[in-house]
């Protein structure tokens, strides 16, 4: 990559180049307090050696993809497809290109906090070449997410399936890594209450949301949907996080951010990428807190005991817990056991055994009569969890 001007443009207020792969040659640069907020312009390795050890929550990579496109495309009627046959997405070799992507990895692995976790994004050109790399630098995979394309460009050529998805890697700095931020049960929420799948069908960008230049033609050829970038920052970050975009482009990242009550920090080497983004998130609103917080997740409740529901007195010892639709029944006993018969057991053991299953979850399969008919125990375990909060 050439040499140039370094400089960090804040959210408030083009050159051509070979790419080798090789690393950087020059000593790491004097580290500097963290950007908020900022789009710093220069080579995306040499920007990052600038950045604090241990201080982004989240990495969101769109590298180059490096398709190696062969010629113009054109579609049947002979007009020209607008692929991406940009400068920046053009290598050497394979080689050169798996310098390149160890060298970003290792400099963003750095500014990681031990509990961050990083998502990458490729095609079937480079995803595997990053995937390898990344478990060879120490990262640990921890899912990889199919973006299903609901309007994907056809195959002109008719001599491949159509490539209608690309795929995301999601990975913690390492196996041991603890408390990663997930949120499990706010998406299943959002879900019908099922579990989030690994393949996302979303559309890609168009519309309003696509940036044109003065022309009315793309202004980034590989720009993502906001859909897909909220969906990253919901499911793996906080409010208040920061979230690092090594590649940041068109600033859909930043967007998101700035909507979902995030800082960010990019790095563009492109300046009219970068003065277009800042434009773009400038004029993006944030939207009010009680939309953004996320609900405490369940595991991380304090655990109540079923005794602790009797010693409340919130059931009497004696009363009869019954299953949603009636077909069993069980006496509360004095000591936060169930009585089935001439069966004794906890909640979940009890719910176990009138099922012949192996293991039941009692709070949500026991129901009790109240005031607003059946209702599962689960309930009052809920009531005594907030009567500690406001204690």
């Amino acid at each position: 990559m050439g040499a140039q001007r370094t400089e960090a443009v804040d959210v408030g207020s083009r050159n051509k180049v070979s790419r080798t792969g090789r690393p950087p040659s020059s000593p790491r640069m004097e580290q500097y307090a963290l950007p908020l907020n900022t789009v710093m312009v220069g080579d995306c390795v040499a920007e990052l050696s600038k950045l604090p050890d241990a201080s982004v929550d989240l990495v969101f990579a769109d590298p180059p993809y490096n398709l190696q496109l062969e010629g113009a495309l054109t579609r049947p009627d002979q007009s020209l497809v607008d692929a991406v046959d940009d400068d920046w997405d053009k290598f050497a070799s394979f080689e050169a290109y798996d310098h390149f992507t160890r060298a970003w990895l290792l400099s963003v692995r750095r500014v990681m906090k031990p509990n961050a976790t990083l998502w990458v994004i490729g095609s079937y050109h480079n995803i595997f070449r990053v995937g390898a790399i990344l478990q060879d630098l120490g990262f640990w995979i921890l899912n990889d997410v199919v973006w299903r394309k609901a309007n994907p460009m056809p195959n002109f050529r008719g001599r491949r399936f159509t490539n209608a998805h690309e795929t995301m890697i999601w990975a913690s700095k390492g196996p041991d890594a603890k408390g990663y931020t997930f949120h499990y049960d706010a998406l299943k929420a959002g879900n019908e209450d099922l579990q989030v799948r690994s393949d996302w069908y979303l559309p890609l960008c168009t519309g309003g949301e696509r940036l044109k230049d003065a022309e009315g033609r793309k202004l980034h050829p590989t720009q993502k949907p906001e859909a897909l970038l909220a969906r990253v920052l919901m499911s793996s970050t906080n409010p208040g996080d920061v979230v690092l975009d090594p590649f940041f482009g068109s600033g859909t990242t930043g967007a998101v951010a700035r909507r979902l009550g995030r800082n960010f920090v990019g790095v563009e080497r492109d300046r009219t990428y970068a003065d277009a983004a800042l434009a773009r998130i400038a004029a993006v609103e944030p939207l009010p807190p009680d939309a953004l917080q996320a609900p405490p997740e369940k595991r991380s409740e304090p655990r109540i005991p079923f005794m602790s529901v009797v010693e409340a007195g919130l059931l009497a010892p004696g009363a009869v817990l019954r299953d949603e639709r009636g077909r069993h029944q069980a006496v509360v006993r004095a000591d936060g056991t169930l009585a089935l018969g001439n069966l004794i057991g906890s909640i979940h053991k009890i719910g176990a055994l009138a099922q012949g299953l192996p293991a039941c979850n009692g709070w949500t399969f026991w129901h009790v009569d109240g005031p607003k008919g059946l209702q599962p125990i689960d309930a009052l375990r809920k009531t005594l969890r907030e009567g500690m909060a406001l204690a």
